[in-house]
């Protein structure tokens, strides 16, 4: 058993091993202003994202390496923080300045609830603490007005405009700015240049995560957004029926061939459970999700089923991880975010630097 000091309070939490970095959270200088008073220690214990999916298993974990490697021990303070790790790129710097990470929600095929998750994803992060922002980057169908339960219009100050926030989250559309009985009928460049606008034109401020919820496919806005600023990763979301599934894997091949990491698989309406009996049912089928990511090497985030909820939710403006944080369904998609969050912090600190994005031949065609 090691004596009491700092040198041996520090020696004894290198036993705690962050599951995700598989490093121990010494080295990995997670440890901060730790002090010793006679018997008592106290630190903080600086995560890489206030959604860390296994923060409380981290006092666990420190409480018993500090009382089983430390001869006599007495109080244990661990102050629990965090600071988001950026994903470090000179390009996304120059243009979005004070945004640590950038995300894109994409899906193969429309109709798979890919702004449901995007919107609740988002939200989740905010809940968790991070500063969060989101891109309703679907110009031709944007979805955030209605899904945040937002009316008004963004104001303009010294020339940018100031996005609209709720639920902890800011949001910027094209929905805010048009006349939502009114079809936006442009062509791809004109489309591009609305969502380039909604980076340079917009005062951001500082965010841990800026979400762009994308249209689904892999058009112009999509290939215009990766080639504007180099996004820290994308999630893919996906129903479990095989054609949903095919168009997924397109859209994971076009972020491949762009240098953006996919940081995993959500697979929506995932099943169904009966209300009166109980019983679940596979409407989409099952498994689909998982065995996709499995076959492409890249993370399974979570499923999320089929519920009334989760859909009214979205039709009034009040996202069910807000509005209903202790429904089980919620809790699924606030672990989601958590798995999402910490992906983040596996890349950003294997590989800081991502090579610039370079043009797809034929992008401009």
């Amino acid at each position: 058993m090691l004596k009491l000091s700092e040198e041996n309070v520090l020696e004894a939490l290198k036993n705690v091993q962050d599951p995700d970095l598989h490093r121990d959270i010494v080295t990995l200088g997670f440890v901060k202003n730790l002090s010793v008073n006679g018997k008592d220690v106290a630190f903080d214990l600086v995560l890489t994202t206030p959604s860390c999916p296994v923060r409380d298993q981290f006092v666990v974990d420190c409480e018993k390496a500090l009382r089983n490697n430390i001869d006599v021990i007495g109080k244990i303070d661990i102050n629990m923080t965090s600071s988001v790790v950026a994903h470090v790129n000179v390009q996304k710097e120059t243009i979005l300045p004070g945004v640590k990470n950038t995300l894109a929600v994409a899906s193969g095929k429309g109709g798979v609830g890919k702004s449901t998750v995007a919107v609740n994803l988002a939200v989740s992060l905010a809940l968790d603490g991070a500063k969060v922002g989101l891109i309703d980057a679907d110009v031709y169908g944007p979805s955030a007005p209605l899904m945040f339960g937002i009316t008004e219009k963004p104001k303009v100050v010294d020339n940018k405009l100031i996005p609209l926030e709720k639920y902890g989250v800011k949001i910027m559309s094209i929905g805010f700015l048009v006349d939502p009985m009114q079809a936006v009928i442009w062509r791809g460049p004109m489309a591009s240049g609305a969502v380039k606008q909604f980076m340079s034109d917009v005062n951001w401020g500082e965010l841990d995560y800026l979400v762009f919820d994308l249209p689904p496919g892999t058009g112009d806005i999509q290939l215009t957004l990766v080639q504007t600023i180099p996004l820290t990763g994308a999630v893919i979301v996906t129903t479990p029926q095989d054609v949903a599934l095919a168009d997924a894997r397109k859209g994971l091949v076009m972020f491949h061939k762009v240098n953006v990491p996919v940081l995993g698989i959500v697979e929506n309406m995932s099943y169904f459970v009966c209300s009166h009996c109980g019983q679940r049912e596979n409407i989409f089928d099952s498994g689909g999700g998982s065995k996709t990511a499995a076959e492409l090497d890249v993370p399974f985030l979570g499923e999320i089923p089929i519920e009334t909820k989760i859909r009214v939710g979205g039709d009034q403006g009040k996202p069910i991880v807000a509005m209903e944080p202790d429904n089980s369904h919620a809790q699924g998609i606030r672990k989601i975010a958590r798995n999402l969050a910490a992906q983040i912090s596996i890349r950003n600190i294997a590989a800081p630097q991502t090579p610039k994005v370079e043009i797809l031949i034929g992008a401009n065609s």
